[in-house]
This record gives C-alpha cells, sequence and structure tokens, in this order.
C-alpha cells in the first residue's frame, strides 16, 4: 500500500530495468573520475535494494559489459555499402567523442568476455565497411587494430595533458620555455613558439592529422595484404 512517503520498495523494484540500471552506473562512473560505482552506491541512487540489481546482472562484470556495451550504442555504426574510408573517419571521429564522454572505457572496452548486442553490431558494421571497400579479412583486421590504437592512444593522451582553452596551452608552452631555454634546446622551443604558441592552435586537431594519415596508408597497403 503507498505512503504519504513515496513510492512502496515493490513499486519501484517493479520499474527498475536493466537499461536504467546501465545508465545510472554509466552517469556515476563518469561523475567519479571512472570509478566504477559499488552495487550499493548504485542502489541507492536508483532507491532499491542491493538484492534488486542482482535481477538483471549477476555479478559485477554482467554490468561492466552492460556499460561498455552502452558506450559502444552510442558509436556511429558504418554502412556496409558505404565508402569505406569516409566511413572510417566518422567513425573514429563518433569513438573519440564517446570515450572522451565516459573516459573509463578505454580500459576495459577490450577486456569484456561477454561482448553485448552493440558491441558485436558494432565490430562486425566496421568489418563489414572494410570488406566492402576492399580489404581481405586480414586486410580488415590489421586496419580495425590500427584504428583502434590509434583512437583509444589519442583519448588517453588529450584527456592527460593539460591543454583546455587557448589561455591554458600558452600558460603551458611558456612553463615549458621557462624551463627549457632556447640556446639548449631549439627545437623544443621551435614547436612551441612556431605551433603550439600561435593563435587558433587546438591541441585536438592533430586528431585529424594523424587519422587521415592512417587511412592514407591503409589505402595504400590494401591491395597487398592477402
Amino acid at each position: 500500500m503507498s505512503t504519504e512517503t513515496g513510492e512502496p520498495p515493490a513499486t519501484r523494484r517493479n520499474t527498475l530495468s536493466r537499461e536504467k540500471v546501465v545508465a545510472a552506473a554509466v552517469a556515476m562512473a563518469d561523475a567519479s573520475d571512472g570509478k566504477v560505482p559499488s552495487t550499493r552506491k548504485l542502489a541507492e541512487s536508483l532507491g532499491v535494494q542491493a538484492m534488486a540489481l542482482y535481477h538483471h546482472f549477476r555479478n559485477k562484470d554482467a554490468l561492466l559489459d552492460g556499460m561498455v556495451d552502452f558506450v559502444f550504442a552510442e558509436v556511429e555504426l558504418p554502412a556496409a555499402d558505404a565508402d569505406w574510408k569516409p566511413a572510417m573517419r566518422r567513425r573514429a571521429a563518433s569513438m573519440r567523442e564517446a570515450l572522451v564522454r565516459h573516459p573509463w572505457a578505454i580500459a576495459i572496452m577490450d577486456s569484456r568476455a561477454n561482448p553485448g548486442i552493440a558491441t558485436l553490431r558494432h565490430h562486425d558494421a566496421v568489418i563489414g565497411c572494410l570488406r566492402a571497400g576492399g580489404f581481405t579479412i586480414a586486410g580488415a583486421a590489421h586496419s580495425f587494430a590500427l584504428l583502434d590504437s590509434y583512437v583509444y592512444g589519442f583519448v588517453i593522451q588529450e584527456l592527460a595533458l593539460p591543454l583546455g582553452s587557448p589561455e591554458e596551452i600558452q600558460q603551458s608552452a611558456e612553463s615549458v620555455l621557462a624551463l627549457a631555454p632556447a640556446e639548449e634546446f631549439p627545437h623544443l622551443t621551435e614547436m612551441a613558439v612556431g605551433h603550439a604558441m600561435k593563435p587558433g592552435y587546438d591541441y585536438g586537431d592533430e586528431f585529424w592529422t594523424g587519422l587521415d594519415l592512417i587511412l592514407d596508408g591503409l589505402e595504400q597497403r590494401r591491395d597487398t595484404w592477402r
């Protein structure tokens, strides 16, 4: 029977869903610098008893699988009949955006032994697009691994660097110059003054330079893989 203090526990349990649990866990991880919430804290945030979560996830590994699948579901899927090169470019950009939103995911995305449907659908779409683009299955594997290594690595570096606003970039470059006399470190000084300290510089733009180099290289090697 309902009371003035709110919904009864049974009703709250009945409205709980797998999707709601995962969304809450992802939101908590995003808000806590990547710390996956404990079952107790997750249950508290949902207003249920911890045991109620086990109706949807038998253990923490299963919850992590669901959280990773949540992230993969946000990534744009390439169509099998799309031009592989721009499709892989858009997919890499979408993956980068998802990983920046959920930085905790990088460390566990490829470690899951029981991938979810969104994860499997994503992988299959990437492979299918590359195969339709003329890559052998070995070439598709090489390309997939290289692209993911680049995107993951760039995001890790991007999130770690103290470079956000133009002011922060300027301050960081000035700090480096103060510690590195030009006569002793001429090349570092040249890069700081002639590149990083120029108006409008954005470290994130380096992502596109590297990505296009990789895509051009894959195109050159595509017909050599058997």
